[in-house]
């Protein structure tokens, strides 16, 4: 047994302090330790030998440097450090660099993918490798070549932007390394090192006094007022705030944060973030300099030096930079341009131009793109290098296999298709990022269901289930999941942070829960996999009706349900009077192909999405129809046929009068020519519907 006198005093605990508490604090003080495995360390030992091999081999000339590629396809336009620093930096030490990107739209366009590409290109290369989305910073908004401050954001709209951006990238990733194997680039496990960050992540948990103390307190107000940006907006804008004002030191932060946690010393922008990456490198320095505890200061030396550059804008043929700003910009996301529209952009571009664009957007060696480039010059009007340039950037973004599609088609129709847009989660095969691209992440469902009614019938009619027993089960299993705080209960979770994309598996909850996981109190993020994703925005019960929509397993939607009472509608017509029983069983037949027939008439009442097959439209006719007399009293069978044959009758009359109008509107605007025995093809299959 321990006297309290040989346990160790506490700072800041009481003096009368019993030994089990005593213990118990010297336990939660203690500094937790991780252990790393032998065989983790030798594999560091190995990846070291490795590029140390691979940097001698630089120096001597026998393998070419990766700084001078960038240059050589046009990467580099301003540099903060000196070329050879940059050069010798990247051939003695694995470095890591980094991409930010503010998430102020929906979706990445076109312009993202420039400073991206040198990130890429250091990826296959065995570099750490970095993509930001600015959770935090979007909520300020970057000022850089502004004269009018940016209009906020709601919350909403940013949960929005950041998941829509954060799986475009993750979808972009997956299709760089596809790409790089495909031109001999063999991923290295445990040396290949990327990540997909968000900078809410650390905003949200950094004291704001930490931030002052540790960077504010170093800056300068006279260089920051000297910066162009700052001027021109004071001078000739709408006046600098406060939150754009620190804006780049918000960015500085960043950027320290990535050095101190994961050894990322460069940073790559478009040629309007060089003031803002000069700003970073000044803060990094500072708070490196001044750290506090010896135990993690990081040596001021040429090994550990931040650097950075920028790479030309890409602009469109007037000069402009792309964006949403500036109302140009070629959209990342299918629904917003289409992969059709998408491989078009980079067809027209100029002759003059194409040989460029090849060395910034693909992972062609230099020496095919020449060979390219000269096939071109034999015959410009083929468009050959245009072809391949914009099949290699379709495929970076939505895989080689639909890259091959779209191109297919602008050879060949040049038509514009509906492209691999899909509504639901596929069941029958293997799932995959870029077949989610075609699975549209926002849609909109009643506050009805989302208040009332259970997550499996929401996973449902969200297109993240086949049907309602499919999302119990998924709940059952944990197999779905909802944007949220992770580990909390559903009645007491607090929902999402601002700005972060966080979820937790979905259980089986009490429908008032779900209220709890909204956010701006009309936003709910579902996931199925790690790719199908649906941002679901609750709108009022009233706006739902008014817009005629439907959602899968609504009450009142059925199959059958809807072709009942399509039929008893008609049906309940006193001007109907055929009854011919003679031809009753050939028009019950009819009554099938009527049903699938997308120019019949129930083409209103039944969307694409409810049709049945045949077989059960034929069993619903027999079986469920409910013939509603207008003499009262019980529906023998015999006039329950008779109200089918009065339905198919109309329909017929309805179909046959449509296809005589369409034949003498066509037979007008076409000229007079030599009469044909053919009858018209439509009408001759209504005939074979209902005659033979």
């Amino acid at each position: 047994m321990l006297s309290s006198a040989a346990l160790p005093a506490v700072r800041g605990s009481p003096l009368n302090l019993c030994r089990r508490c005593l213990l118990k604090s010297l336990a939660a003080r203690g500094q937790q330790t991780r252990s790393i495995s032998t065989s983790f360390l030798e594999k560091q030992a190995e990846a070291k030998k490795i590029w140390d091999e691979r940097a001698q081999l630089i120096k001597e000339g026998k393998i070419p440097h990766l700084w001078d590629m960038f240059k050589e396809r046009g990467y580099v336009k301003d540099i903060a450090g000196t070329d050879e620093q940059i050069r010798e930096l990247m051939r003695v030490k694995r470095i890591g660099a980094y991409v930010g990107i503010d998430p102020t739209a929906p979706s990445l366009h076109v312009g993202h993918l420039l400073p991206l590409m040198p990130l890429f290109w250091m990826y296959i290369h065995g570099y750490r490798a970095v993509s930001l989305v600015g959770g935090a910073t979007v909520k300020v908004g970057d000022p850089t070549g502004r004269l009018q401050s940016r209009d906020p954001i709601s919350k909403s709209d940013i949960t929005m932007n950041i998941t829509k951006i954060h799986y475009q990238l993750k979808r972009i990733w997956a299709n760089v390394e596809a790409q790089g194997d495909r031109f001999g680039y063999k991923k290295q496990p445990r040396i290949w090192s990327r990540a997909l960050v968000n900078n809410s992540m650390w905003y949200n948990n950094v004291p704001f006094i930490e931030v002052v103390a540790r960077l504010f307190k170093g800056i300068r107000i006279g260089p920051m007022l000297s910066r162009e940006t700052v001027k021109r907006k004071m001078e000739q804008g709408d006046g600098m705030s406060l939150d754009e004002f620190v804006y780049p030191l918000m960015q500085g932060w960043d950027w320290w944060h990535l050095y101190n946690k994961q050894g990322v010393q460069m940073q790559i922008g478009g040629s309007d973030q060089y003031g803002n990456i000069i700003s970073g490198i000044d803060a990094v320095k500072h708070i490196r300099d001044n750290e506090p505890n010896p135990a993690e200061k990081i040596p001021n030396d040429f090994l550990h030096m931040p650097v950075g550059f920028t790479v030309p804008l890409l602009t469109d043929s007037s000069g402009v930079k792309f964006g949403k700003s500036a109302g140009n910009a070629v959209w990342l996301d299918q629904f917003m341009t289409s992969i059709f529209d998408l491989y078009g952009y980079f067809i027209r571009r100029p002759d003059a131009d194409v040989e460029g664009l090849l060395k910034q957007f693909t992972f062609l060696p230099l020496e095919e793109i020449s060979k390219i480039v000269e096939k071109h010059n034999e015959d410009p009007s083929k468009r050959h290098a245009q072809h391949i340039l914009a099949h290699e950037v379709v495929a970076l973004i939505y895989g080689t296999k639909e890259a091959t599609n779209v191109q297919n088609r602008h050879k060949g129709l040049f038509s514009k298709p509906g492209g691999n847009q899909i509504s639901s989660y596929p069941t029958d095969g293997p799932v995959s990022a870029n077949m989610a691209s075609g699975f549209q992440i926002d849609l909109k469902l009643p506050e009805s269901l989302i208040l009332g009614k259970s997550l499996s019938r929401i996973l449902y009619a969200a297109g993240l289930a086949d049907s309602v027993t499919d999302g119990n089960r998924l709940t059952q299993h944990q197999g779905a999941y909802i944007g949220g705080s992770p580990g909390q209960p559903s009645a007491t979770n607090k929902g999402m942070s601002y700005g972060e994309l966080t979820y937790t598996p979905i259980k089986n909850w009490f429908p008032q829960d779900t209220k709890n996981f909204l956010i701006d109190g009309e936003l709910l993020i579902l996931r199925r996999g790690k790719h199908f994703v649906r941002v679901v925005k609750m709108v009022s019960n009233k706006e739902w009706e008014e817009s005629g929509a439907m959602y899968p397993g609504e009450p009142g939607t059925g199959r059958v349900r809807l072709l009942r009472d399509t039929l008893r509608k008609a049906a309940e017509d006193k001007d109907l009077s055929v009854n011919d029983p003679d031809t009753r069983e050939k028009l019950l037949d009819g009554a099938t192909n009527l049903y699938q027939d997308r120019a019949g008439l129930l083409e209103d009442f039944l969307p694409e999405s409810l049709q049945v097959d045949s077989n059960r439209a034929r069993q619903i006719l027999r079986e469920s129809l409910m013939y509603i007399p207008t003499s009262g009293g019980a529906t023998s069978t015999k006039v329950k046929t008779a109200a089918i044959d009065e339905v198919l009758e109309r329909a017929r009359q309805e179909i046959g009068h449509r296809n005589e109008e369409a034949r003498k509107s066509q037979k007008q605007k076409q000229p007079k020519k030599a009469p044909s025995s053919a009858p018209p093809k439509q009408e001759g299959l209504v005939t074979r519907h209902f005659v033979e």
